[in-house]
């Protein structure tokens, strides 16, 4: 129990944001109108994606330090995990584009860097699966993870804010936080933040002690 209150926080946190971002008040905006609700889901993930994707980055350069294997597992499904989150923030963005802008994708910079943002992370599971020595894997694959890491926050922080863009908060477009983020919606959206964060650490934690018992077996029955 002790070492478990973040994880109860991360459950009360998820259900506070399922209850009151559907029942709470918002902001009545042209437009947007009730699909505002989405900002308490699909940003969240987008925030505990890079949550994960900057422990990933931290653990593959504590690896290629220590070569610990445990810091490589965690450096991995770290990526991994995020990469689930990304997906699910990509699909409610998709959703919320579909209804703002009339479709569901369309050519914009911020969208763009995220499509080529996560094939580089695909690049590197694919990286990973390509070799069969575990250490060769780890240290490869850890260098790539930092090359990824950099490449994904160019694409979907910097190049957008450099280029005409229909997303908020890029290319000259305020963000949420400067017109319409009210005292309401932050009583929600910040809790979100959190709770996402902790759901995708959690799993990671569960992907890395599954991973590491597994490993325990096999060297059992190689002995």
């Amino acid at each position: 129990m002790k070492n478990s209150w973040w994880k109860i926080l991360c459950v009360l946190l998820l259900f506070y944001t399922l209850v009151a971002g559907l029942i709470s008040p918002v902001p009545a905006m042209d437009i947007l109108n009730e699909t505002i609700r989405n900002l308490y889901f699909h940003v969240p993930m987008w925030f505990g994606m890079m949550f994960l994707l900057t422990i990933s980055l931290v653990y593959s350069i504590r690896h290629l330090s220590t070569q610990n294997p445990d810091h490589d597992r965690m450096a991995a499904q770290s990526a991994n995990v995020a990469m689930v989150l990304g997906l699910l923030g990509l699909l409610t963005g998709m959703v919320w584009a579909n209804w703002t802008w009339g479709k569901p994708w369309v050519n914009d910079p911020k969208l763009n860097g995220v499509a080529v943002g996560m094939l580089a992370y695909l690049a590197y599971f694919i990286l990973r699966g390509s070799m069969e020595d575990e250490t060769k894997r780890a240290r490869i694959s850890g260098v790539y993870n930092i090359f990824a890491y950099v490449m994904f926050m160019v694409f979907i922080m910097v190049l957008p804010r450099l280029t005409s863009s229909l997303h908020p908060g890029n290319g000259g477009n305020p963000a949420f936080g400067s017109y319409d983020l009210d005292n309401n919606m932050r009583l929600v959206f910040y809790p979100a933040v959190i709770g996402w964060s902790l759901l995708g650490l959690w799993i990671t934690t569960l992907r890395v002690r599954i991973l590491r018992v597994a490993d325990i077996a096999e060297n059992k029955q190689a002995v």
